[in-house]
Parts: structure tokens; C-alpha cells; sequence
């Protein structure tokens, strides 16, 4: 047990308790901060909202981490998981002066107190959860299930860090919290950071009893051994026992974790570290009302949000919220002028020891420019459109590995991915660096390194997790994902990007590296694994999102993925998404034309259409995607033999969002531009990589849209050939050739002969599948045929 004196106890009890003061007062309080005359009910707000239950637990768990981290002289960042606690961290903030110096008018008086408490979860003010409002926050309170992949990620590549984790007894029910327990495997003694995680039981839930905490002991305990921890008890409701034992449990915990670190990085140990964990038993609602109304309140599910209700109608618990606020001395926790006495502040740490104000919460504070090399070193070359084939996430695995060999010492870099790094043709990464893994290896393993800063784990949660962690923290990073299955992060990047568009409003959160998903193994090139994994509608869940924050990618081939990829890993605070093939493609542009064409997002491929400059033409193929612009060239082709005299126009989309108008996103078109590139009142056939409305939402108010027929994927999947799959969903260059001669007037007529043979011969096609299991010697043979057309112009 710590060495712990009288008055040293005593300064702990009374931060605690004037963190759950203030906690309390955020929640009730209008008016009336110190209690400096007896309580009315115009001096309580009018709506109660807030979260009280986890709320002492929190502030026992912040005044302990203040005392080690003022000891030991500690670099520290705490995730809250249960972060609609955000009374606790936001009284901890104004008590240490981290809320006060990112808000100078919430001062550390009784005037500042007042704000404190009207501005919590009140209109104009911040939120009842932990948020980006909060200084030291990394985590949104609303994010169930992920404080622990994102400790994990702050830990990783920050070798003096200690990253405390509190995992509420709900959160730890969550599937995404039950598999980041893993993460223990991946973390390396030598050259990352601590976790401590600090499972907080209280018993309850919203309404219902919290599985974990009606294990007993013993059984929870061995399935925490299970997990890989070493777990530290700390059980009660008597303050001055509990605060000892915290203590206790927090020195022990820190002096395992300096000898594990030490023996890792003096003497070589190999040995996986059984790292402490902490369980925190404490009342639900602890110190608030134990009864209301007759009915038990403290320690029960009544406490999880607001214990009293209906105080300024009900003179009874305007005097029982009196009671409980006056019950933690405001008047000896607090000066005349409302400021915290010396004794609160006792254990408090200085500068950014702070856990308010840590860098490592504004990770933007220490992020360095990304070193992505020059492209001309991994670009192929185009001599003519369609001459040549490469695998595009192949050519990007060569970039990743000189970014990966760019930053060995430094350490800022990591790939993550569920299993498929491989699988998705970027292991041209593993000559850089191998798969982090600390667990056991066989001499069959390949590419596990210790010190690897590949991430792979079959959770996508667990990625994801990881990588926001690491990105709030300063450092940058790509989520390489089968397209199908990165659905199951869409709650969490509905989070981030919620974070990202708040924190860009607060100016002292600095910028920070983007989230940048690569989804390969796409829906076109998922024949073989069948309709399961065939699901490209990512793209539409993220472009419903925040139009400051997301960005969508469909690069046609490998230079323009390179261009794409060179982009979003200098950007700052955006959602970006690439989509793109790893099989092999035709290449269209070289690098310089590929630029150019990102670029711009959006324009007119002269070299493969029929137009001559002379008239507006009689029709425009669209296309955005790799398999969607090989079909539309193809297209573009039998047109160009088979109708002489029709003027083509192909249009390729990069970024998806151009195709918005220009007031509703960044990067979207004028009306002007817009009508230049499509026409006002020509047929406009589209191939789009993925749900084919997605199109027509983006561009339902533009003059075109009346003439805009789009193919895309429209959920007919199975397993079956390439080709099969754009025949099925009405992509394919035979159905386009077939669109065009319905849709422009006259065409109908005159070419009824060419649409007969469009027709035969993709009723041709499903007999030789069939027979044959692969698709038509056409088909599988096609190449571009540049006949005589003009060089790329981009």
C-alpha cells in the first residue's frame, strides 16, 4: 500500500469531492453556484439532462491519475469510454484550469462556475457526453464499444505514453469492445506506449443489470486472466478505503508496467507482458440520493441519468438536492470568490501534464508532414491509352513501402486491415516492415515482426479503432477493406466524422491527419466469393455525411489511385475514400495527364470519343470506377464502328462529389460547369461504380438530370464470371451501346440492326458461360483501340 499521509489522503477526498460538486452542479444548476443562500427553484434548470450514475466513478478514477501522474512525473492521456459521463471530465478540466485557458470565459471563479453549469447539455452550450468540446478528449461519449482500440491507438508509436482506458460495465457488453480486448497481442514494449485499462463496474445499465458486474469475482477475474491481463481489485463505498485502494491499485499497476517496459528495451525480453488492469467496483450513483420518494436511487439503474426529477415543482426535492449538494462542502472545497482551495488542487499536475491539456488530445499539435515520396518513382508508363496493364493496389503497395521505410525512425506511419493486406495487393509493404505481433509465432509464420507497423486483425471495429486513436493522437495512416465489409464500421465513422466537424469550429484543436479508407476487392471483381461480398454502398453512407468533412474517390486506373493516393495522405481533417481494383486494369493516363485529371475531378476523355469540336454531341458516356470506365470505353469503341457519324462524348468522374452543386459541397460543380461537361438537354448514359440513385441524388436539381439514365449495381449478385457481373446488373458495354440507341432521337430507327446484335450477343454470352465457365473470347481479348484519335489530354 502507498505511503500515504493523513493530509495527502485527505487532499485526494477533497478533489474528489469537488469534482462531483461541480459534476452534480452542471446538471441541476442555473444559478446559485456555491450555495451561497438557500436553493429556489428558479435557480434550477428547467430541463434536467445529463448522466450522473458513472459520474463518481470518473472523478475518483481522474484524482487518481492526477496523483500518479503529479509523482511519477508522467505523460498521460485517459480515454473515458463511458463518456456521457461528461460532467466528470468537464469538472476535472475547469478544477485543473485546461477548461478555462480553450475557454477564457469559463474562469476559475464563481462567475466561471455559473457558465460551467449553464452551459452543460443547454441550447448554445457544449454536450451532456464527453465530446471535442472537452479538452482531453480523444473519444465521443456516444461511442459505445471503442475506448479501448482507441487507447490502443494512442499507445502505439508513443513510447513514454501511459494511456489510461475506463471501460463502463455497459460499454464492456459491446461485440467491438470484446474483441479489442486483443489488442494486447499487438503492443510492443519497446517502442510503444502503456494501456491501463480500468473496468468500471457499477452494476447497472440505462435499466437493466450489467453482465460483467453480476459475475463474482473470481469469475470475472479469470476471464480477464484469459484475456491476457493481470487484473487489480479495487471494490467499496467507503471513500477513505476506496481512495487507498485505487491508490494501491494504481502503483502497483504502473510499477508492473515500468518493469515490463524497462525489461523490454534494456534486456531484450521476448516475453508477451501480462499487463494490470484495474476493476473498479463502486455504487451506481455514489454520494448522490440513496432514496427518493421511498424508493432506492444510489446503487441502482434510477441513478443512471438524472437522480431527482421534477425540482422546481416539488418542494421535497428542491430540499433533497440541497441536501446531496451541500452534502460534498462547497464551502471548504471552494474560496469566497469560488475558486478551488489549495488542498483541492493538491495532486492537480502542471503544464501539459494535465490530463485537460496533454498534446497527445490535440493530436494536430504534434503531427509532421507525411514524407511521401516523389510519384514519378512508382508511376507506370503510358504510351497510349490501353496498352499496357498493372495492378493498381500493387503499384500503391511499392509507394506505401518507401512511405513505411520513409518513417522507420520516426514511427508515424501504420497500415491497418482485417486480414487482407495481402489479399488486396499491398504486400510490397512487408519489405518495409512486417505485422506487429506480439503473440506466439511458428516457423511457418511469415512477415509477424515484433516491431511491425502492418495491423492486422479479422475486426474491422478493432481497426478502425486503432487508427482513430492513432490519428487523434498526431500520426497518419490508411484502412485497407474488402469494400463489402467496411459497412460494419459505419457507426464509427459516422462518429469521427461528427468529431472531425465540431473540432474544425474549435480553434484550439489543431488539424489532424486524415482517415483514409482504400477499398479494393470490390463488388465488380467479387465474382468468385459471390453476393455476400457484393456491397458497394459505402460510398452512399459516407456522402450523406458532413460535406466539409468527406471526400470520395473512383481513380479509373493505377496513376490516377497514385495521384489520389498522394493527395489524401497530405490532407487534413477529412473522411477520404478510395475506391479502386486490385486486378489488372487497363492504364489509361500517364502521370502527368493523371494529375491533371484528379485534379480537375471531373472531364472530358477527347481522345476516347467520336466528337469533333464542330457541335455539341448527340450523347455523353459517363463513367466513374475502373470497371465502369473499361465498360464504357468498350462501348465508346463498337459506337465508334458500328454507328459512324454519331458524336460521343466520355466524361470521367474522380471525385465523386463533383457532381454536386458547388453551395452544397467543396467540391462541387456550378450549374455552369456542370451543363458544359454533360449538356443541358443531351442523352447522358452513366456507368457508376456502385447504386446506381446514388447518381441521381447527386444530381437531381441539375437541367441534365431529366435526361440522365444510369447503370450501376443494382444488388444482382452471385458467384459467377467477371463479365457475368456487369451483364447482370445492366453495366455492360453491350447493354450501354444498346442505352445510347434507345435514348438519342432518331438513333432508334437507323441502328435497330446494331441493337439486335447488342442483344444477341450478351444472350450469347450467358450460353458460353455456362458451357464454358469463363467468359467470351471478346471479352477476355478486348483491348483499346486507339484508331487514329488524339493522344490523352487528361
Amino acid at each position: 500500500m502507498p505511503h500515504l499521509t493523513d493530509t495527502e489522503l485527505a487532499a485526494l477526498d477533497a478533489h474528489w469531492r469537488a469534482a462531483n460538486y461541480l459534476a452534480a452542479g452542471q446538471i441541476y444548476l442555473l444559478d446559485n453556484p456555491l450555495l451561497s443562500r438557500p436553493l429556489r427553484p428558479e435557480d434550477v434548470k428547467p430541463r434536467l439532462l445529463g448522466h450522473w450514475g458513472t459520474t463518481p466513478g470518473l472523478n475518483l478514477v481522474h484524482t487518481h491519475l492526477n496523483r500518479v501522474i503529479k509523482e511519477r512525473g508522467l505523460e498521460a492521456l485517459c480515454v473515458w469510454g463511458p463518456g456521457h459521463g461528461g460532467p466528470a471530465v468537464l469538472a476535472n478540466s475547469w478544477l485543473e484550469g485546461s477548461y478555462t485557458e480553450a475557454y477564457p470565459d469559463i474562469t476559475r471563479d464563481a462567475a466561471g462556475m455559473a457558465r460551467l453549469f449553464r452551459q452543460f447539455s443547454f441550447p448554445g452550450g457544449v454536450p451532456s457526453h464527453v465530446a471535442p468540446e472537452t479538452p482531453g478528449s480523444i473519444h465521443e461519449g456516444g461511442e459505445l464499444g471503442y475506448a479501448l482500440s482507441h487507447a490502443y491507438g494512442a499507445a502505439f508509436d508513443n513510447p513514454s505514453l501511459l494511456v489510461a482506458c475506463v471501460i463502463g460495465d455497459g460499454e464492456a457488453e459491446t461485440g467491438p469492445l470484446a474483441a479489442s480486448w486483443h489488442s494486447n497481442k499487438f503492443l510492443d514494449p519497446v517502442n510503444d506506449g502503456a494501456v491501463l485499462p480500468i473496468l468500471h463496474l457499477n452494476g447497472y445499465k440505462i435499466a437493466n443489470p450489467a453482465v460483467l458486474a453480476r459475475l463474482p469475482e473470481a469469475e470475472l477475474d479469470q476471464l480477464l486472466r484469459g484475456l491476457g491481463h493481470e487484473p487489480l481489485h479495487v471494490t467499496g463505498d467507503e471513500p477513505l478505503q476506496v481512495h487507498l485502494e485505487m491508490a494501491r491499485a494504481m502503483d502497483t499497476a504502473l510499477d508492473r508496467i515500468a518493469a515490463f517496459q524497462h525489461a523490454a528495451r534494456t534486456s531484450g525480453a521476448l516475453e508477451r507482458p501480462r499487463w494490470p488492469l484495474i476493476v473498479l467496483r463502486t455504487p451506481k450513483g455514489w454520494t448522490g440520493p440513496d432514496r427518493v420518494d421511498g424508493v432506492p436511487v444510489a446503487g441502482t439503474w434510477r441513478a443512471h441519468q438524472v437522480p431527482l426529477a421534477g425540482v422546481r415543482e416539488d418542494p421535497r426535492h428542491l430540499r433533497q438536492l440541497e441536501e446531496w449538494l451541500r452534502s460534498y462542502r462547497p464551502e471548504v472545497l471552494f474560496d469566497a470568490e469560488g475558486r478551488p482551495v489549495p488542498s483541492v488542487l493538491a495532486w492537480v499536475p502542471e503544464g501539459d501534464r494535465r490530463l485537460g491539456a496533454t498534446p497527445h488530445a490535440n493530436g494536430g499539435l504534434l503531427l509532421r508532414s507525411l514524407p511521401v515520396p516523389p510519384l514519378e518513382r512508382h508511376a507506370v508508363k503510358v504510351g497510349k491509352p490501353g496498352s499496357t496493364l498493372h495492378e493498381p493496389t500493387a503499384v500503391l503497395g511499392e509507394l506505401l513501402a518507401e512511405v513505411m521505410r520513409s518513417t522507420e525512425e520516426r514511427r508515424d506511419f501504420r497500415l491497418v486491415g482485417p486480414d487482407e493486406t495481402a489479399s488486396n495487393r499491398l504486400q510490397a509493404v512487408y519489405d518495409a516492415t512486417g505485422k506487429a505481433w506480439q503473440a506466439t509465432t511458428l516457423p511457418t509464420d511469415e512477415h509477424l515482426d515484433r516491431h511491425g507497423r502492418v495491423m492486422e486483425i479479422l475486426s474491422e471495429h478493432t481497426c478502425q479503432g486503432w487508427l482513430e486513436g492513432y490519428l487523434l493522437t498526431g500520426r497518419h495512416g490508411l484502412f485497407s477493406c474488402y469494400e463489402a465489409f467496411v459497412h460494419i464500421v459505419d457507426s464509427m465513422v459516422n462518429q469521427h466524422i461528427k468529431w472531425l466537424r465540431i473540432s474544425r469550429r474549435l480553434p484550439w484543436r489543431r488539424p489532424i491527419a486524415s482517415l483514409n479508407y482504400l477499398l479494393t476487392s470490390h463488388v465488380w471483381r467479387q465474382d468468385h466469393n459471390g453476393f455476400s461480398h457484393q456491397d458497394p454502398g459505402f460510398v452512399d453512407h459516407v456522402l450523406n455525411k458532413s460535406p466539409e468533412v468527406v471526400r470520395v474517390y473512383l481513380p479509373p486506373d493505377t496513376n490516377t489511385l497514385l495521384s489520389v493516393a498522394e493527395h489524401v495522405l497530405h490532407s487534413r481533417d477529412y473522411v477520404n475514400v478510395i475506391v479502386a481494383g486490385k486486378q489488372p486494369c487497363y492504364d489509361w493516363l500517364d502521370l502527368d495527364q493523371a494529375r491533371v485529371h484528379c485534379a480537375r475531378g471531373a472531364g472530358i476523355w477527347e481522345w476516347a470519343g467520336t466528337e469533333d469540336g464542330s457541335r455539341e454531341p448527340d450523347v455523353v458516356l459517363a463513367c466513374a470506377g475502373d470497371v465502369p470506365t473499361q465498360e464504357v470505353l468498350a462501348a465508346a469503341g463498337l459506337l465508334r464502328g458500328r454507328v459512324p457519324g454519331l458524336a460521343v462524348r466520355v466524361v470521367n468522374v474522380v471525385d465523386i462529389a463533383r457532381l454536386l452543386p458547388a453551395e452544397e459541397h467543396p467540391h462541387g460543380m456550378t450549374d455552369a460547369e456542370f451543363d458544359a461537361l454533360f449538356t443541358r438537354d443531351r442523352p447522358v448514359i452513366f456507368a457508376y461504380h456502385g447504386y446506381p440513385w446514388l447518381i441521381h441524388r447527386l444530381a437531381y436539381r441539375r437541367a441534365a438530370h431529366r435526361q440522365l439514365h444510369v447503370r450501376g449495381y443494382k444488388e444482382v449478385g452471385t458467384t459467377t464470371t467477371p463479365f457475368d457481373m456487369v451483364v447482370g446488373n445492366d453495366l455492360d458495354r453491350y447493354r450501354l451501346v444498346m442505352d445510347v440507341i434507345d435514348r438519342v432521337p432518331g438513333l432508334g430507327v437507323r441502328a435497330a440492326a446494331v441493337r439486335q446484335e447488342m442483344a444477341d450477343v450478351r444472350t450469347r454470352h450467358h450460353e458460353w458461360i455456362r458451357q464454358h465457365g469463363v467468359d467470351l473470347p471478346e471479352v477476355v481479348q478486348w483491348r483499346w483501340e486507339d484508331r487514329g484519335a488524339a493522344k490523352p489530354s487528361g
